[in-house]
């Protein structure tokens, strides 16, 4: 399993919960930041989570692919993100 998943899953959060984070990760990534936050997950483990998003970006689309959503949109998001960067 996903590390990522597995950690939400850890923490209780539903099924449902993980599909909208990922599904906002591929459409706002500022906003699935905040989503992340208010899911009650340790600061330990938010620390964890975010260090496994940062340091490997893969986890996403593995997690992505393996909740069978659309990658596409993730590269599309990361486009967007890049462009409001510069």
């Amino acid at each position: 399993m996903n590390p990522i998943i597995a950690i939400l899953k850890e923490h209780n959060v539903s099924e449902q919960q993980t599909h909208e984070l990922f599904q906002s990760f591929t459409e706002n990534p500022f906003m699935a930041m905040t989503l992340v936050q208010q899911l009650g997950i340790a600061p330990e483990k938010l620390q964890q989570l975010m260090g496994l998003v940062m340091t490997q970006p893969n986890l996403i689309k593995e997690a992505v692919e393996e909740l069978g959503l659309d990658f596409a949109k993730v590269e599309e998001a990361k486009e967007k993100l890049n462009s409001q960067k510069h």
